[in-house]
């Protein structure tokens, strides 16, 4: 699905030639346009099962590279030494595939480290159209006479910071995804990145480092969009700051002084104004002028 989505923000977004396309991927450009054409699926390929002559090797190969980075870089043995090791044992494969194996392992490791390290930030300055930041608040509002628990949909531009909310029941696929499609209608468009936590609904599994098994139907309004989709690491709410502060601020500047509704819908209408009023007054923190200023230039 990732693919997919590369190849629909190259053609559709960014205006690459199908022909850079073919040479970016080395995919046949048969099949860059069957990826085109699936919109948002992507298409499947039969792959035959091909069981590698290094698989026997493969454990004795790993203890042996973990082993080699304790030893000084003058004493470790060389990926030709290795194979020649293997070949030894009764490896009778390429050293190509031992040396690919090699570059995956040492890939893992610099993966892992990156979880139990300082890991990757994101920037905290943007550029225009680059970005924008999502997340969920709780709040409590009066809706026909009773008192409810809801769930607000936070969306703010990076740039200009003008953001909008909007308040649902639930936290499903289905208000995630109309959350994010009314933000991009108030906000007048779409960001090249989104950045997000790691929300259920977008995320099914956490891997080491920056690696995600992303929600399929998440990822199919990514690739519908044409956005990039970035997660923050686990506990790292600051890679996300400026809509950390939007949920401590709407609780301040917003829900506070909210009247009584007769249903969910007159509710958003009403937060929809409320956040248009706020980007008039709010003044931004490095450009000149208001929120709204900085949202028309942006």
């Amino acid at each position: 699905m990732e693919l997919l989505s590369v190849i629909r923000r190259w053609h559709y977004r960014d205006h690459v030639p199908i022909r850079e396309i073919e040479r970016r991927t080395r995919l046949s450009r048969n099949t860059i346009r069957k990826y085109l054409r699936a919109e948002t699926v992507e298409p499947q390929f039969k792959v035959a099962g091909r069981p590698s002559r290094l698989d026997p090797f493969a454990e004795k190969l790993a203890t042996w590279l973990a082993l080699e980075t304790s030893k000084s870089r003058k004493q470790r043995r060389t990926g030709r030494r290795l194979h020649a090791d293997l070949v030894a044992l009764g490896y009778d494969g390429s050293y190509g595939r031992v040396a690919a194996f090699i570059r995956n392992w040492k890939a893992e490791q610099q993966r892992a480290r990156q979880t139990t390290g300082r890991g990757v930030f994101v920037p905290l300055r943007f550029q225009p159209g680059e970005a924008f930041q999502f997340d969920w608040g709780e709040d409590w509002a009066v809706i026909g006479g009773r008192r409810v628990k809801l769930q607000v949909a936070h969306t703010k531009l990076s740039y200009s910071r003008a953001f909008i909310l909007r308040a649902y029941p639930l936290q499903t696929h289905e208000m995630l995804f109309d959350a994010l499609t009314e933000a991009f209608r108030v906000l007048g468009g779409v960001a090249r990145r989104g950045i997000f936590d790691n929300m259920k609904t977008a995320v099914d599994r956490v891997g080491p480092g920056k690696v995600r098994q992303v929600n399929l139907r998440f990822s199919a309004l990514v690739s519908h969009y044409l956005f990039e989709a970035e997660f923050c690491n686990p506990a790292a709410g600051w890679e996300k700051g400026q809509i950390e502060k939007t949920v401590q601020d709407a609780r301040r500047q917003i829900w506070q002084e909210m009247p009584h509704f007769p249903d969910l819908a007159s509710l958003n209408v009403w937060l929809e104004a409320r956040c248009r009023e706020r980007w008039t007054i709010l003044r931004h923190v490095e450009l000149p002028g208001s929120l709204a200023e900085a949202h028309a230039a942006e």
